[in-house]
């Protein structure tokens, strides 16, 4: 499996010399067509699945879910809760795959990897300040180690936008390889750009190549706590971004569309994004994950309206 830190010897390593020089690199990238992209994003939305297919995108989308609690009230009682859900997103249906993770806040990462353990289902943290990411380095590491040393799998971290947009690309490069030593080697690292307040795909496309190169594992496009999320075609770009890069470095990196993403036509929109443009490699949820809890239910009541040919009656699933 590719590490997602590039050696010293890479050429790319000196980019991130100096300010100047990730100014230069990251200002060098081919400026986005964003005509273009929309309408390729339009265009592979409208592929047809077949029904055979569509039963395996539904049990690979559910494998795929970031199941998420991240509210103020979320109480040691709905954690549990959402861990049994996602060992078990049907108790009726044994073959119902698991989703990929539970994702909550540090202080609820104890009670999150008790409720998954033995199954497989990872846990993730948010970490940074979540979702503002207004707060000193050294609070933020503190609460990376926090949820690591709880137990977290994987932590999601918020750039600092304001610095990103101010052109201060070093700091949130340096920001990254900080969260990203913090999380030692048993922490997988997604980086969350908050595209919505990023303004332009340019802006997305300099921001997928800065997350990479500070060593991020996965890229991931929001907080869902914004009004824009994740989009087919901020998605995409990010897509061709993690391709490209692999190119360039032989070094994989996952991507995360997080926020927006309600429907099982949705999710397969999304796979299809994904085999048309990173390919097949990323159809994994090693590689790919859906920031989308409400997305669940709407995969569980298609997968069993394709088993039963109806729908079930509105106790089916569970609220989360």
């Amino acid at each position: 499996m590719p590490s997602s830190a590039l050696t010293a010897a890479h050429p790319l390593k000196d980019v991130a010399a100096s300010d100047s020089a990730l100014r230069r690199f990251l200002h060098g990238l081919p400026g986005v067509d964003a005509v273009g992209l929309e309408g390729r994003a339009a265009s592979l939305g409208t592929r047809s699945i077949k029904t055979t297919a569509k039963a395996y995108a539904i049990d690979l989308a559910i494998s795929m879910v970031d199941l998420t609690t991240l509210e103020g009230a979320d109480t040691p009682g709905k954690v549990r809760a959402l861990g049994a859900k996602a060992v078990k997103p049907d108790p009726t249906d044994r073959t119902t795959p698991a989703t990929a993770a539970v994702c909550v806040y540090p202080d609820m990462v104890a009670v999150a990897k008790e409720a998954v353990a033995g199954s497989g289902v990872k846990v993730a943290s948010v970490a940074t300040a979540f979702p503002a990411g207004r707060a000193a380095l050294d609070v933020k590491l503190a609460d990376v180690r926090d949820a690591v040393a709880a137990g977290a799998d994987e932590i999601d971290m918020v750039i600092d936008r304001g610095a990103f947009l101010a052109g201060r690309y070093l700091k949130v490069y340096d920001e990254i390889t900080a969260v990203k030593e913090a999380c030692g080697t048993s922490a997988r690292l997604k980086v969350i750009f908050e595209t919505g307040e990023l303004s332009t795909y340019d802006n997305i496309r300099r921001a997928s190549w800065l997350g990479m190169l500070a060593g991020a594992d996965f890229i991931k496009t929001s907080t869902g706590k914004v009004a824009v999320n994740a989009t087919p075609a901020n998605t995409l770009l990010m897509l061709e971004a993690v391709r490209d890069f692999r190119a360039e470095t032989g070094i994989q990196v996952g991507v995360k569309p997080a926020g927006g993403i309600r429907t099982s036509k949705d999710a397969i929109k999304f796979l299809v994004l994904v085999n048309e443009t990173a390919g097949a490699d990323w159809l994994d949820n090693h590689w790919f994950r859906f920031g989308a809890s409400s997305l669940l239910n709407d995969l569980l009541m298609q997968r069993q309206k394709l088993a039963t040919g109806r729908y079930s009656g509105p106790d089916y699933v569970t609220v989360d």
